[in-house]
């Protein structure tokens, strides 16, 4: 796989994160909106030295596995997969984010057909999977119109800013 391996979608480009994305990483991470989604792992606020860090660290993963979102050559979001060992290598959770600036234009279902497509053309995997938090469902539309099928409810399974809360499971199988 190249290290600068671009994937065009209608309304966007699927690349490696490099040096230069930081500022706008900033811009479109820096938001309440897409944090309350994602794993504490993503800070709030997001500051320019969170994203030089992520830079630098998502810059040098190989196999490539996470992908910038570009829109109008910013990176307005990103999607990856994370690879399992043992008893779970033939499946890898998917995640992805977008800066609200893009919601509901289609371009995060279309990175995650894309990257499900790469994912299963690139590794031996049999499975994908995403956790969605159950207060937000406009993810899980994502994933429906992706083609992942909800798989079940995780009662009590997520616990954001001191609320526990119930998670969706979605999965793609080949």
């Amino acid at each position: 796989m190249p290290k600068n391996l671009e994937i065009e979608l209608s309304s966007a480009v699927l690349r490696p994160w490099k040096k230069g994305d930081e500022k706008s990483l900033v811009t479109h991470a820096n938001n309440r909106k897409v944090s309350i989604n994602l794993r504490d792992g993503f800070p709030y606020p997001y500051s320019a030295k969170d994203a030089q860090e992520w830079i630098k660290s998502a810059s040098k993963i190989r196999p490539l596995t996470m992908f910038a979102i570009v829109v109008n050559d910013q990176a307005a979001g990103g999607i990856g997969i994370h690879l399992r060992n043992d008893v779970e290598q033939r499946s890898s959770e998917i995640g992805y984010w977008l800066g609200e600036a893009y919601w509901g234009q289609g371009i995060a279902t279309e990175a995650l057909k894309a990257v499900s497509e790469y994912a299963f053309k690139n590794f031996d995997l049999c499975r994908l999977y995403a956790p969605v938090f159950a207060w937000n469902p406009a993810s899980a539309r994502v994933l429906e119109k992706a083609g992942y099928k909800l798989e079940g409810r995780l009662k009590k399974s997520i616990t954001k800013d001191g609320k526990t809360i119930d998670s969706f499971l979605y999965a793609l199988v080949r």
